[in-house]
């Protein structure tokens, strides 16, 4: 079976590439790595190297799209996107990125799939989000929960989401949309989304510098680890599709906890000092943003169907200790 990644560079795409490249996924035979920077390639571990190539480009162009689709690769791994912060600001490139270049493959995979005389229908994992949903919430967002987005990112995620699913009954793909929690502690540098905070107010003062915390304390979100979350895309690339029937997105279980659990689980893995680098320095942006962010789930179909979450936020910061944090951190 031949994969591709599309947003293969990513912090994301990174770790399912590895995850590929460790064997977890035997079935896949051949990869193409696809970013608008060139994606590195991955270390394979013994025995299990196999085909792999980087390509750059973006596939908003409707060449680069069809070039993607013309190698007919039975499994894809939807992933590239702009984040919230600047889908929000940046109202082009966000719709273009994050839903136009979408049709503009999946449109791509339909003349695949008509030229082969039907024979040729991926399965294409799509990397959605919660921020589908919008306020007012309920105490849990259970799976029947309507989508109303009140932010562009969250928007055009859910219109992605809704053309995958009618791709998906005419047969062109078999693709499901997985709504992924706020993956936190992201390992590097900052980037442009709103939640970057959740992981910075965590990743920084692990390292000892003083990290901005734009919201209130009481502010409560839905976490899964970075480790978790690769779990999910494999576990997704394997998944029987017709247990979903015509429902094909899922709500992912998460860690639910407000900004203070956050502060309290850091302190009781690094100690006070660390946490006293947190400095409130309230954001308007941001706080507007988040307020319009769910908080709390019932995964329950997901759970049914062999997702499981991390067990706690402290769990999550140990993973990133184990995982991605840089040697010498001072602890």
């Amino acid at each position: 079976m031949h994969a591709t990644i599309i947003g293969a560079a990513g912090m994301l795409g990174r770790k399912l590439t590895q995850r590929i490249a460790n064997g977890e996924l035997p079935h896949i035979t051949s990869l193409t790595l696809h970013d608008v920077v060139s994606p590195a390639l991955p270390d394979f571990t013994p025995n299990h190297e196999i085909p792999t190539r980087s390509v750059t480009g973006s596939y908003t162009d409707p060449e680069q799209a069809k070039a993607l689709a013309a190698e007919r690769p039975e499994l894809i791994f939807l992933m590239a996107a702009v984040v919230s912060g600047e889908a929000e600001e940046n109202f082009d490139k966000g719709w273009d990125i994050n839903l136009y270049g979408g049709l503009t493959l999946l449109e791509a995979l339909r003349a695949e799939h008509v030229a082969s005389g039907e024979s040729y229908t991926p399965k294409l994992v799509f990397t959605s989000s919660i921020a589908v949903f919008g306020a007012p919430f309920p105490d849990a967002i259970d799976d029947d929960f309507l989508c109303a987005p009140q932010t562009s990112y969250g928007a055009q995620k859910a219109m992605l989401e809704l053309a995958v699913a009618d791709y998906s009954r005419k047969g062109f793909i078999d693709g499901l949309s997985l709504r992924l929690p706020t993956v936190t502690v992201r390992p590097g540098n900052p980037n442009a989304a709103a939640s970057g905070f959740f992981s910075g107010i965590i990743r920084e003062p692990l390292a000892g510098v003083e990290a901005q915390l734009p919201v209130a304390d009481t502010v409560r979100h839905w976490f899964v680890s970075p480790r978790t979350a690769a779990e999910f895309l494999v576990k997704a690339a394997t998944l029987d599709t017709a247990l979903l029937g015509g429902r094909r997105s899922l709500n992912l279980p998460g860690v639910s906890c407000t900004v203070a659990d956050q502060i309290a689980a850091l302190t009781r893995v690094a100690g006070e000092e660390c946490t006293a680098l947190i400095v409130k320095q309230l954001d308007p942006t941001i706080v507007t943003i988040v307020s319009k962010w769910p908080q709390n789930f019932d995964a329950s179909r997901a759970i049914a169907l062999g997702f499981s979450a991390d067990k706690d936020f402290e769990s999550i910061i140990r993973i990133y200790l184990e995982d991605d944090a840089p040697q010498g951190l001072p602890l």
